[in-house]
């Protein structure tokens, strides 16, 4: 479980950011860059993450950070590892359609999370990424921001281990 703690310690916030706070601050698809290896950039736009990302899924994961309140936001930390996994042109093709004939109408942000889990299920699937090289990874990049970090709610913290399937220490 502790190999998780710097992705559940990471902060998203909306739009793009010239360089991450020490608590994250960078929005899902700057942090999922980051999680892949990739030296941290900023994202304004889905054309400006690697190639080795799916544009439809990487753009419906940016409106769905850009349009949650900061809690809701939280929620997408378990997708930050699931968002490099691009594919042949037909199913790239077949997400996008997928994504626009369900967000034709206003969604909630439950109803978009719904979505991004679902699209996430067409084609090729992300490599698993080590608990202790994504450690590693945001570790790097926390540790070049210059202020102090902050300190994440507790019960942020325990949503996201219940959503990536991690059980809570046992008190002693």
């Amino acid at each position: 479980m502790a190999q998780f703690d710097h992705i559940l310690n990471w902060t998203l916030k909306q739009g793009s950011h010239r360089f991450p706070g020490p608590d994250g601050g960078t929005c899902i698809n700057e942090a999922a860059v980051v999680a892949a290896g990739y030296p941290y950039r900023p994202v304004h736009r889905v054309t400006d993450m690697p190639r080795s990302f799916s544009r439809p899924i990487c753009r419906l994961a940016m409106r769905l950070n850009d349009e949650a309140d900061d809690v809701q936001r939280q929620q997408l930390l378990p997708f930050v590892t699931r968002l490099a996994c691009a594919d042949s042109r037909a199913v790239e093709h077949a997400r996008q359609m997928f994504i626009d004939a369900r967000t034709r109408r206003p969604l909630s942000f439950d109803q978009g999370l719904a979505v991004l889990e679902e699209v996430l299920k067409i084609g090729r699937q992300a490599e698993p990424i080590d608990g202790a090289d994504l450690g590693g990874r945001m570790e790097h990049v926390r540790a070049r921001a210059v202020t102090a970090a902050s300190s994440p709610e507790k019960t942020l913290s325990a949503k996201l281990k219940q959503w990536l399937g991690m059980k809570e220490p046992e008190a002693v």
